[in-house]
């Protein structure tokens, strides 16, 4: 029992006792706090495929081991999620210089993008392409999710993402037609002139919350015509111009009647 005693009051045992603790609280929150939803692991398949198609397509301005050229940036890095966006929204390959690369109808189907993506993520670490839970309105909170895109996005989209002109040429696109996945992976990797909103900005639950918000404004106006959807500056000019015009026509119309 001394000996048991001795070694309780060891001058090191509160330093193991403590380092034990940790251990078994690290081990048991792994245990039961669910890791991040991801998307499915690439195989080798899918990045010899990408790569090809990268050769066949990308090569000529990203050169050929995607280190960048001038006017094209180095993909080294970027992730997967930053070319399922560029080129699911048909803004890669780009087809003409300018201030900023409109989106078309893309040149790849899905499983080619997929093959593209594993491709580039294979060449350097960077942001995965979201999971189908990741990016699903219905698990979102739109109420939530409208107080963090006025507060983050309105400026640039307009108040429910209709888009809005920027400087030099450029603009922040109506949302209207984006798929939940090219919203997140926006908010993602930043594209073009968009700041990076990553998951210490806005957390996965926050980003799915804003995806919700602007999935619920497809159903449009409940209060008739929405005016372009670009908030109260149109509202109060519609009131102006021709609510207060109005009243200024039947004023002179009923003074001109009483003379």
């Amino acid at each position: 029992m001394k000996a048991i005693a001795a070694h309780r009051h060891h001058r090191f045992a509160p330093a193991a006792l403590l380092l034990l603790a940790l251990l078994v609280t690290g081990a048991v929150y792994a245990a039961v706090v669910p890791g991040p939803a991801s998307a499915a692991v690439a195989t080798t398949t899918d990045i010899d495929a990408g790569r090809k198609l990268f050769t066949a397509n990308c090569a000529t301005c990203h050169g050929p081991s995607a280190e960048g050229r001038d006017g094209a940036p180095s993909l080294v890095g970027v992730g997967a999620a930053s070319v399922d966006f560029q080129v699911s929204t048909g803004r890669m390959p780009m087809v003409l210089n300018g201030p900023q690369a409109p989106a078309t109808e893309p040149v790849f189907d899905a499983e080619q993008i997929a093959q593209l993506a594993a491709y580039v993520a294979s060449l350097g670490a960077g942001p995965a392409v979201p999971s189908a839970e990741q990016v699903d309105p219905a698990l979102g909170d739109a109420a939530n999710g409208m107080a963090l895109f006025r507060t983050n996005c309105a400026m640039c989209h307009g108040a429910v993402g209709a888009g809005g002109s920027l400087s030099e040429g450029k603009y922040a696109p109506s949302l209207g037609n984006s798929t939940p996945t090219q919203i997140y992976t926006a908010m993602l990797t930043g594209p073009q002139s968009m700041p990076v909103f990553n998951d210490a900005n806005i957390s996965p639950d926050e980003k799915r919350d804003i995806i919700a918000f602007l999935d619920a404004q497809k159903a449009g106006s409940p209060g008739g015509s929405d005016l372009g959807s670009v908030g109260p500056i149109a509202e109060g000019l519609w009131v102006w111009v021709i609510g207060i015009g109005v009243l200024i026509g039947a004023a002179v119309w009923i003074g001109a009647k009483s003379s």
